[in-house]
């Protein structure tokens, strides 16, 4: 991986078309416990303005839909651009202004979902028009998902869907916040959520009753256990801080008083694996654990007993390819020949784990992610227009 710094891109500030469709996008409220559909279908009608039409996939409830569209030849394969249009909450948060309406204040354009990751779906719409009227050789595919922030589940359904309408992608570059660094490995993630039923007593009669809490207690030491592993299997790769696999038991809680025996606990945890960590693996060690050896010992005393297990996040690493078709492209579109590492997870593995070559490259940081005030700067959009002018050339080329 080299160190030589990446190239400049950009001029001080976009095109008025790229804030004007930001504004658009961040006004729709797509929190991932709400619909994405008004937004779909405005980014359908905007496609359809320019003589493009969209597909557009509905989940299995009909509440959130994916977005497919192309541009170019239908006989190559396409370099795929894929974002989520869901945001995290604004719950709780003190913004300094209405979190919906995109707001510029000394160069920067405050708005949630205006860095994570809507201000990449603003520049790729905005270079439609020249995408159009060009001759392209390199189709480009723009992918929108659904539920990145909470289960994946987006990702999975586009996936299960790629390929039928056109030939899978030639590579596919996942526009996440990343200051326009080309990202060739991530961890992976997976979280978990136990809820154990036990069985009530007096405290000074423990034999009667069957502790829901010792019960976590157990589960957390082959957490322990399994945490001290990942350490001694440290990093293959060498490329993340700290250099090896990580589990964090983020929430317990469960019993009623000091002299009564628990009857119910609730147990949420979650790990991050480098590549070639069987995250999934390790978690079906501790779900087995729970449901077999734990839950017998509750069930000794309480024959009722349960512990209901919920897995509500998934997401697979993405591992360095170095020379893939994703890295090169990306690399020379963003001017730079050194890829990045991060620690967060996106839905790059997803697509990676699939066959196809994939990477990270976005506009904006992560740092202004999730936080009140989120923010991308403006001359982050303009680097993010330069990036599209130079898609266009490297597809009009082929």
């Amino acid at each position: 991986m080299s160190t030589e710094a990446a190239a400049p891109l950009h001029s001080a500030r976009p095109g008025e078309e790229t804030i004007a469709i930001l504004t658009r996008l961040v006004g729709f409220d797509t929190v991932s416990s709400k619909s994405n559909l008004p937004l779909i279908e405005w980014v359908r009608d905007y496609l359809a303005g320019h003589g493009v039409e969209a597909r557009v996939v509905p989940n299995a409830v009909g509440d959130k839909a994916l977005l497919f569209a192309r541009i170019g030849p239908d006989d190559v394969p396409a370099l795929a651009l894929s974002a989520h249009t869901d945001v995290v909450p604004v719950a709780g948060q003190n913004w300094t202004s209405d979190p919906f309406t995109l707001t510029e204040r000394n160069g920067r354009l405050y708005g949630r979902g205006s860095c994570d990751m809507k201000g990449f779906i603003a520049v790729v719409l905005a270079a439609v028009p020249a995408l159009k009227a060009a001759t392209l050789r390199r189709p480009v595919e723009l992918v929108l998902t659904y539920d990145e922030e909470t289960s994946m589940d987006g990702v999975a359904d586009a996936l299960s869907v790629l390929g039928e309408a056109w030939q899978k992608p030639l590579a596919v570059i996942v526009g996440e916040p990343t200051s326009l660094e080309v990202v060739d490995a991530h961890l992976s993630i997976a979280g978990l959520r136990m809820t154990i039923h036990g069985r009530a007593a007096h405290s000074s009669l423990p034999h009667l009753g069957a502790s829901a809490v010792l019960a976590a207690h157990e589960i957390i030491g082959e957490l322990e256990r399994i945490a001290a592993e990942f350490r001694s299997a440290g990093d293959p790769t060498g490329r993340f801080t700290p250099p090896y696999s990580t589990l964090n038991v983020g929430r317990i809680e469960g019993g009623t008083a000091h002299n009564i025996v628990p009857e119910h606990c609730r147990l949420e945890f979650s790990m991050r694996g480098v590549p070639g960590c069987d995250i999934e693996g390790a978690v079906d060690r501790v779900v087995a654990f729970a449901t077999g050896p734990v839950l017998d010992k509750l069930r000794e005393t309480a024959p009722d007993a349960s512990i209901d297990v919920q897995r509500w996040l998934t997401a697979p690493a993405l591992a360095p390819e170095t020379g893939s078709e994703a890295e090169r492209i990306a690399m020379h579109l963003a001017g730079t020949n050194r890829t990045a590492t991060v620690a967060y997870a996106t839905e790059g593995g997803s697509f990676q784990r699939a066959g196809l070559s994939t990477v990270v490259c976005g506009p904006g940081s992560i740092d202004q992610a999730h936080a009140p005030d989120e923010y991308i700067e403006i001359s982050q959009l303009a680097a993010g227009e330069a990036f599209m002018q130079r898609l266009l050339e490297h597809c009009r080329a082929g």
